[in-house]
C-alpha cells in the first residue's frame, strides 16, 4: 500500500516541528552567562612587596583601599577577591589580610600561598614579633 500526499506531507510536517522543538530545547541551554568580578584584584608581585614594619601610608599607597576596612575594628584590613567566569567553572577567591599595630603592619594573611610558604611567613612574623 502506497501512503497517500496527505500523510507524507503530515509526516514531514511532524519531522520539522520535532526538529524545530529539538533545536530550541538545545539553544535554551547555550545561554551566555557574563562574568562577575568583585573586589580588588592584587597582583602576586605587588602583596609580595608588603612587609611586617610598614605603616598603613605604605600599604594603601601600594595596595590601595581596602575592601573591607570596618570603622570599629581599625587594626585589620581585608583585601577580597571574586571571580567567577561563566556557567560552570569554579570561581575564584583569593583573601589577603593585614593586621595593624600601632599604625605598623604586624601579620599578614594570605589565601593564595601554598602551605609552606604560609608557615614560613608565620615563622618570619613571629621571629620579628620577639
Amino acid at each position: 500500500m502506497i501512503p497517500s500526499a496527505s500523510a507524507a506531507t503530515a509526516f514531514s510536517r511532524a519531522k520539522r516541528l520535532l526538529a524545530g522543538v529539538l533545536i530550541l530545547v538545545f539553544l535554551g541551554g547555550c545561554v551566555h552567562r557574563i562574568d562577575i568580578q568583585q573586589g580588588n584584584f592584587l597582583e602576586a608581585k605587588d602583596l609580595d612587596r608588603v612587609a611586617v614594619g610598614m605603616t598603613r601610608i605604605q600599604v594603601r599607597a601600594l595596595l590601595g583601599t581596602p575592601m573591607v576596612a570596618d570603622p570599629f575594628e581599625t587594626w585589620r584590613w581585608d583585601y577580597v577577591y571574586y571571580l567567577k567566569k561563566g556557567r560552570l567553572k569554579k570561581p575564584q577567591y583569593r583573601q589577603f589580610t593585614v593586621y595593624f599595630e600601632e599604625d605598623k603592619v604586624v601579620r599578614i594573611d594570605r589565601s593564595d600561598k601554598s602551605p609552606e610558604q604560609k608557615a614560613e611567613s608565620a615563622t618570619a612574623s613571629a621571629a620579628t614579633q620577639t
